[in-house]
């Protein structure tokens, strides 16, 4: 099963991106049952954290 999570502190209007329980992919909150931007997040975190991202 597919768990999707939003911020905290998101609003209660729902006007926020999820981002699914592995790291895999972000979806609008609006749209759940649109088409969710499948990335590599969890490596984008880790190269951010690690201070190897460069803009």
């Amino acid at each position: 099963m597919i768990t999707w999570r939003k911020s905290s502190r998101s609003e209660s209007a729902g006007q926020c991106v999820e981002v699914r329980g592995d790291l895999a992919a972000l979806r609008d909150s609006k749209d759940p049952a649109g088409h969710p931007l499948c990335l590599a997040l969890g490596r984008l975190l880790t190269e951010v954290k690690a201070g190897r991202f460069d803009r």
